[in-house]
């Protein structure tokens, strides 16, 4: 009996000792081969081009190959479900913007996995603020002088984007619901097409990102109203929680995802990587080349804020005006 109990305490023993190492052993030989990173966008792209920088900075640290791999179509839902229905072993990440939840919000009926269940957040890496653009010869000097003449002239002023579901229409809904004016929304096939618009007359206003305007706002070919988020470079251009309303129109972000289950082992190491990473110098070069922002959120702080604007999203389409044909 004695030599029974005897066993059983040195079984029992060994059983601890072997679950207690197992985590650490996984993380000591992850990642024993290259890692995929999953672009949404196509090559040249903003995303695409911070994504390169970032992998190749998340290869020093790891001292691994990360391989970027452009999967583009449906607004990012390609790439997205390529991931979340992948392997669960951190060997595949995705690198996406704000459509991954935009497009759940708007059609969740067409979208095939669902973003908070099927794919767990690692971190925000980047943010690209979106202006709201129009003439240098426009009547209107500040965003408070359009309100008024939105006040006065309803229905008068036609504004670019890419689309329904879009950021851009986001930022008008956002406008619309804080300040009781309405900009008639036009759909065009791309953001520079939608800011060739503005430039041509075709619309009043646009609401391009930063990346994009930037070489015109250089160049005084527009001006400037509003910004999503501060633009260190342009202190002058308000926000409009910096004007007295409770809501600004979300800047575009790009952040790493990968299929919900991986190891937590594995998911510490690539989160401590990217951290890295992304706040390298090397990164902050190419970021502010683009005319974007380093952003880093860690994993909660990213999904809380993708939580709450993801309910915002849904709500204002609820009650969204159909765009102008």
């Amino acid at each position: 009996m004695k030599k029974i109990a005897a066993w059983m305490l040195v079984g029992s023993m060994i059983l601890i000792f072997s679950t207690s190492v197992t985590c650490p052993s996984y993380a000591q030989t992850y990642p024993s081969q290259p890692i995929q990173m999953v672009m949404t966008l196509a090559p040249g792209d903003t995303l695409d081009l911070t994504g390169r920088a970032i992998g190749a900075e998340m290869a020093k640290v790891l001292n691994t190959s990360v391989l970027p791999i452009n999967k583009t179509g449906g607004a990012g839902m390609a790439g997205a479900d390529f991931v979340a229905k992948g392997k669960k072993d951190g060997y595949t990440i995705l690198y996406i913007n704000s459509n991954i939840i935009y497009a759940y919000a708007a059609n969740p009926e067409n979208v095939p996995y669902d973003p908070f269940q099927d794919l767990e957040p690692l971190c925000l890496a980047v943010s690209v603020p979106l202006l709201l653009a129009v003439q240098p010869e426009s009547p209107w000097k500040s965003f408070q002088e359009l309100v008024n003449y939105m006040k006065q002239n309803p229905g008068r002023v036609r504004g670019s984007s890419t689309g329904v579901g879009s950021v851009g229409h986001f930022g008008y809904e956002v406008i619309r619901t804080e300040t009781g004016t309405e900009i008639n929304m036009i759909p065009y096939k791309g953001a520079s097409p939608g800011l060739t618009a503005l430039l041509g007359g075709h619309v009043e206003v646009a609401i391009p990102s930063f990346a994009l305007v930037q070489p015109q706002l250089q160049a005084g070919k527009v001006r400037i109203l509003l910004t999503s988020k501060k633009i260190p470079d342009y202190p002058q251009i308000p926000t409009l929680t910096q004007l007295g309303y409770k809501r600004d129109m979300s800047s575009v972000w790009f952040g790493f995802f990968i299929p919900t289950g991986v190891p937590d082992p594995v998911k510490k190491v690539l989160a401590s990587s990217l951290e890295k990473s992304i706040k390298s110098a090397e990164v902050a070069k190419t970021v502010q080349t683009l005319g974007a922002l380093e952003d880093y959120k860690s994993a909660g702080e990213f999904k809380k804020m993708m939580m709450e604007e993801y309910g915002i999203i849904k709500n204002l389409f609820k009650t969204a005006t159909p765009p102008s044909n």
